[in-house]
């Protein structure tokens, strides 16, 4: 059977009662299991799939319990998008208010923390649940632009029957991730929502622009806080002798001394004062400095050297917090790791005799050409996990025990990956 796939600027150009009943079909159709001629975009379609594996009532409803205000507070006061608000109010609200749209802002999990735009859209949008402090994570009520953007790593536009549950369908809405750049983490995904007459099919581009704004004046702030932090490691850098480095909490370099200038050093995931084994480093001495710390080396002449790593634990039971851990005599250390990096490190633990980066840019993207990305990934890879990571071919040392522990549904393996590597693990076709 011949299939089409349905897009964003098809469904844009119809009627949009029209275009709901289309929609109704094809998804009626992929719940009930049955082949169709007509077939949901590929993102929309694998967000079913999580939600039918969840056990999600596609009719039901899936409204959650609201936070309270003191939560919604204290989580607004924690949120890097606090420091970027203005950004997102002066670019989207007018804009949202005109287009009979409101502007949402998600935290990592999915709950809304901030919502404004036009008071007739924000009584409809109270009906549906989606009001602050509402859990709208793809687990709460599956197919939106809120939770499917978060398992993602990916912007999204969900028109009308695109939503899993039925009553949404009377809504539209794009929303686009913001990623961290201090620390690459998904830090929450600004939305545009509104009735479904409201559609264009531009409206997630100009999100996804909005949202990169937000994410360069964070870096801004970013870059101005490493200044400060390069002034007052100066003098303390000039006093210490050997290796030594000053880096903010998320290990960029603000100042080196003894030793090669680098952008990053990997820290573990909660750094403390003391003495501290660093796969990339050997065993360091941390002290805190106003806004990061002082890492010095410390001098094998000053006691044994490091033993070797014995262990990696490659953590991917929570889809946007994967880790790793290593660990052996000297004592473990913790990274959290980026959608790629979990990628990259999940193949080679499947391939411990190794993959060249050809091989790994088949795995990963499908393109054995792209070699030169593969091989900045792993680059920077090898940056904290030089001891446990070989190259020619890429692979984990051979004296090393690996374990991976997965999630408990193999739907949700790396459920924003698009790697055909990552897809056949999932019993999935790639």
């Amino acid at each position: 059977m011949q299939t089409t796939t349905l897009d964003v600027a098809r469904l844009a150009a119809m009627d949009a009662q029209e275009a709901t009943r289309l929609l109704q079909g094809v998804r009626a159709a992929a719940l009930a299991g049955r082949r169709s001629k007509v077939v949901p975009r590929t993102e929309i379609g694998e967000s079913w799939r999580r939600a039918l594996s969840s056990g999600l009532d596609p009719d039901g409803d899936n409204t959650a319990g609201l936070l309270s205000l003191a939560e919604v507070e204290r989580r607004r006061r924690h949120s890097p998008l606090a420091e970027v608000l203005p950004v997102l109010r002066e670019a989207l609200v007018s804009v949202a208010d005109a287009a009979q749209h409101i502007m949402v802002v998600s935290d990592a999990e999915g709950r809304l923390l901030w919502r404004e735009g036009h008071p007739s859209v924000l009584r409809r949008a109270d009906a549906l649940g989606f009001e602050v402090g509402a859990d709208w994570s793809e687990r709460a009520v599956g197919t939106n632009g809120v939770g499917t953007p978060l398992v993602t790593g990916r912007p999204v536009q969900v028109f009308s029957a695109e939503h899993y549950v039925s009553s949404h369908h009377t809504w539209t809405c794009a929303g686009a991730p913001v990623v961290d750049p201090r620390d690459g983490r998904l830090i929450g995904v600004v939305d545009i929502s509104g009735p479904l007459g409201t559609m264009h099919p531009a409206t997630l581009s100009f999100v996804t622009s909005v949202t990169r704004l937000a994410a360069a004046e964070l870096r801004n702030r970013h870059f101005a806080a490493l200044e400060r932090l390069r002034t007052a490691a100066a003098p303390v850098l000039c006093r210490v002798g050997g290796r030594a480095l000053a880096v903010d909490d998320n290990g960029w370099v603000a100042a080196v001394t003894g030793m090669p200038p680098t952008e990053r050093l990997v820290l573990p995931k909660s750094p403390r004062a003391g003495r501290v084994w660093l796969p990339s480093l050997g065993m360091c001495a941390i002290e805190p400095l106003p806004g990061g710390r002082l890492v010095q080396v410390v001098d094998e002449a000053d006691g044994p050297g490091t033993p070797a790593a014995r262990r990696v634990v490659l953590d991917l039971s929570r889809p946007r917090r994967c880790s790793v851990t290593v660990s052996g005599e000297a004592g473990s250390w913790t990274h959290e790791l980026s959608p790629r990096h979990a990628e990259l490190l999940f193949v080679l633990a499947l391939n411990r005799e190794g993959r060249s980066a050809a091989q790994l840019a088949q795995d990963i993207f499908e393109d054995p050409t792209r070699t030169v990305t593969v091989r900045a990934e792993m680059s920077r890879l090898r940056r904290g996990l030089a001891e446990v990571l070989a190259h020619r071919p890429y692979r984990f040392s051979e004296d090393v025990h690996v374990e991976v522990v997965r999630p408990d549904r193999p739907a949700d393996l790396l459920p924003h990956s698009l790697a055909p590597a990552i897809a056949l693990s999932r019993g999935a076709t790639p």
